[in-house]
């Protein structure tokens, strides 16, 4: 990575959806060491789960996996 955690934390908190009181922010480096060397993959039902000592209850996160048509984004070539 090439950024300095100034720069990511400018380009992060620049969109207002980021800037809502009480949320909190985790950002993980060397991600590709874990989810892809490893060839993890995330399956409808999992649940991430991060905790650290003193900061209360554990976060989780259900994934769902939409295997629906309908796509939320679509690209389109120039």
């Amino acid at each position: 990575m090439c950024h300095s955690v100034n720069n990511l934390e400018h380009h992060h908190f620049k969109h207002a959806e980021h800037r809502r009181p009480g949320d909190v922010h985790i950002h993980f480096f060397g991600a590709d060491m874990f989810s892809f060397k490893d060839r993890l993959r995330l399956e409808d039902g999992d649940v991430m789960s991060i905790a650290f000592e003193g900061f209360g209850r554990p976060l989780r996160n259900p994934i769902r996996v939409d295997d629906s048509d309908e796509k939320l984004v679509v690209a389109k070539s120039l």
